[in-house]
């Protein structure tokens, strides 16, 4: 059969040929040749159709590192992704960073680029039956062409540790290279045994100028993006392609991809003009890289609880709004505001506390969006309040003082005789009754005998604090 397309590797399996999918799938092991030649052809038409029906994100994936666009730190010229390709010596990896920044298509590249086939698959979808196929198929291909096969875990903090600890053996003697992706801090999610063997890489989320850069190319590519539909933007729609994308290069290739064909919907002539408002009828929901359990979750409170600790209320209640905004639970914010005033403002305003309770209350009672003013009220309030941790302090020194030291028993005058038989006991004999002494106060030991003399609460010397710390200078000290 003359002009025949080229078939895919071929291996020996118990004497009969069995062509090898490129994509790793597994085939009848005898296979004959007419037979193999039409599967290849339908697949070489089906992966025609595919590029052509496929999302424009998908079709301007690059095709080689250098097209790629952002990730300079990793796969930039001598930097260690780029040379373990360039050499051949790919090893395992966790590539760690938020949707849209790259893990896929820099995993492809890596493997192409080091001459290793590419499987993948996704753990939501796939089990320990799936991945003992790949790995048994990776085994023949290295066994029968010496070529090494790049296994592609596209979400990987959803395989549990059971699933996961499937994957050691043939990482660990080379059977497979194991690229493991996921938006999930791979610290919590992955176990130990696989980090060891795998060293995480952190992608970054790409820059407004890397996605302009690829909503640029797009625009501009007749092959695999909208070249040929003469696409223009408005002056201010890349500005809202931008803010939509939030550093998501696929989010912005489909809102971009999705105003055109809405626009050629009702205007079908070229060359085609993209408004901002256009764009933001597409894109109407932002790209928000958020996971309420995950990495962003605590960061963002961190920021938030960091922000209030430093005085600046501009950036405590720049923080809450992007809790807000990415769907956080209220009440853990609230919850978070209750803790801040006490460990941080405490007795230098108690009012604080007041106030952080409060809010929690009003949470209950009125919820969200309404909610959001008493939070604000909350976070501005402790923000610009004077600071504090002395409570913090204080309960921290007393845990470690009980933890580590004999508990001795109540001293007799602090013993309970309010029972009838106490006084029988001796309890409460020599205790002295403040309120009968001037000042509403008399001096004596309130502490076992092994801490006595301990000073556990220290008062600043910011705000309400500075009277308490004069009150208990005269008390400790008269």
């Amino acid at each position: 059969m003359g002009g025949r397309v080229r078939h895919p590797p071929v291996f020996l399996f118990h004497g009969a040929e069995s062509p090898w999918p490129s994509d790793g799938r597994a085939v009848p092991e005898a296979v004959p040749e007419e037979v193999a030649y039409v599967m290849d052809l339908f697949a070489g038409v089906e992966e025609e159709a595919r590029k052509v029906h496929a999302p424009l994100a998908a079709r301007m994936r690059p095709r080689d590192l250098d097209e790629v666009v952002g990730q300079e730190a990793l796969i930039g010229p001598g930097r260690p992704l780029r040379v373990a390709a360039e050499t051949g010596r790919l090893t395992s990896m966790i590539l760690y960073g938020p949707p849209g920044s790259g893990k896929t298509t820099i995993a492809q590249l890596l493997a192409s680029q080091s001459g290793a086939a590419f499987v993948r698959l996704n753990a939501v979808e796939a089990g320990v039956a799936d991945v003992r196929r790949v790995l048994e198929e990776a085994q023949a291909r290295l066994r029968y062409h010496g070529q090494r096969t790049v296994l592609f875990l596209d979400e990987i903090h959803r395989f549990n540790r059971g699933q996961q600890d499937a994957l050691l053996p043939a990482v660990e003697d080379g059977t497979v290279v194991l690229i493991g992706a996921t938006t999930q801090n791979p610290y919590f999610s992955v176990n130990g045994p696989l980090l060891s063997r795998a060293p995480v890489f952190r992608l970054e989320p790409l820059s407004d100028g890397d996605i302009a850069q690829l909503i640029r190319r797009a625009l501009a590519d007749p092959e695999r993006g909208l070249g040929q539909q003469a696409v223009k933007l408005e002056p201010g729609a890349e500005a809202m392609l931008l803010r939509a994308a939030n550093g998501d290069a696929r989010a912005a290739l489909n809102a971009l991809e999705l105003a055109v064909q809405a626009k050629s919907a009702r205007t079908p002539q070229e060359p085609l003009t993209l408004t901002a408002e256009d764009v933001a009828q597409a894109a109407q929901v932002r790209a928000v890289a958020y996971d309420g359990a995950g990495d962003e979750h605590y960061d963002t409170l961190s920021a938030f609880i960091k922000s209030m600790r430093g005085s600046d209320p501009d950036a405590a209640v720049y923080w809450l709004a992007r809790l807000l905004e990415a769907g956080e639970d209220p009440r853990a914010i609230a919850r978070r505001l209750i803790i801040h005033a006490a460990e941080d403002v405490g007795n230098a305003d108690p009012q604080a506390l007041v106030l952080a309770v409060a809010a929690a209350q009003a949470v209950e009672h009125v919820g969200l969006p309404e909610a959001r003013i008493p939070l604000a009220q909350a976070a501005l309030y402790i923000a610009t309040a004077p600071k504090s941790n002395s409570a913090y302090k204080a309960i921290s020194a007393a845990l470690e003082a009980v933890r580590t030291e004999r508990w001795e028993p109540v001293p007799v005058h602090l013993r309970d005789a309010s029972y009838p038989g106490a006084r029988r006991l001796g309890h409460g004999d020599g205790y002295l009754y403040p309120h009968d002494f001037p000042g509403h106060y008399v001096r004596q030991s309130y502490l076992p005998g092994n801490v006595a003399g301990r000073r556990f609460y220290e008062p600043s010397d910011q705000g309400f604090e500075v009277d308490v710390q004069e009150r208990l200078k005269r008390w400790r000290d008269g």
